[in-house]
């Protein structure tokens, strides 16, 4: 006589159970030590110390991260998770510009409140990106490509990201550095607007948003340019005139 079929009845769940049963510790072992690096530095966070915290034996950070350079990096993507969720994205801001201000004072403002955490999350810049580096810079490239298509951004998108980024990072990194008592915030509101400057233009080089005010702009702006040939320039000419009559045949 055959055996009778198994049961699959409950799989799904029950796979979904162990998963969240080991998930668990393995959260409260990373909580436990972002704990102990924010009270007691880096060199506070050992194997030991962090499994006693999180009411373990320390074979489990093994079993679990590998080793303590893998609970580390935990850790970190633990941080770009707390920042991301700390993000205020405004989807159409009124004002890009204050926007832009405002995404840089955050950022700032969160490496300043838990820096020790930033300085783990930023002390291996040859680390692979996390998936929620990945997203947070996601944000800032949605706030960039607003400025373009409005006509504010001064320099490629890309570049704009880099500075963006860099002078956050190099903001709150270099305001932790300085002794307390010779701490000026006047370097973080110059560093600021020295990004705003170097990223974007007083007046908006498009004055009307959508394709045709862009087109405008580079129609006018194209006998100041050298780079392509009297044929490509021609080209390219009929396609900005076609684009930009589209707004004035609607």
């Amino acid at each position: 006589m055959p055996p009778p079929p198994r049961s699959t009845t409950g799989t799904g769940a029950e796979t979904d159970i162990a998963a969240q049963g080991r998930e668990q510790p393995r959260q409260r072992v990373i909580e436990a030590a972002a704990d102990l690096l924010a009270r007691e530095g880096r060199d506070a966070v050992t194997t030991r110390a962090v499994a006693l915290a999180a009411g373990l034996q320390p074979p489990a950070i093994y079993r679990l991260f590998g080793d303590k350079d893998g609970l580390l990096e935990a850790v970190a993507e633990y941080g770009f998770a707390r920042f991301l969720a700390a993000k205020r994205v405004d989807p159409a801001p009124s004002d890009p510009i204050e926007d832009l201000r405002a995404g840089w004072d955050l950022a700032v403002e969160f490496g300043l409140a838990n820096p020790a955490l930033y300085s783990l999350m930023y002390s291996e810049p040859t680390r692979p990106a996390s998936a929620a580096f990945k997203a947070g810079m996601e944000v800032l490239r949605g706030r960039i490509r607003r400025l373009a298509a409005g006509g504010w951004l001064r320099v490629g998108e890309e570049l704009a990201a880099m500075i963006i980024h860099a002078t956050a990072r190099g903001a709150v990194l270099t305001w932790l550095s300085v002794p307390e008592d010779r701490r000026d915030p006047a370097l973080l509101t110059t560093l600021r607007e020295s990004m705003v400057a170097a990223v974007t233009n007083q007046e908006p080089a498009v004055q009307s948003a959508g394709p045709a005010g862009a087109a405008r702009a580079l129609r006018a702006a194209l006998p100041e340019q050298t780079t392509l040939s009297p044929s490509e320039q021609q080209l390219l000419r009929e396609w900005l005139d076609r684009l930009a009559s589209d707004d004035r045949s609607t």
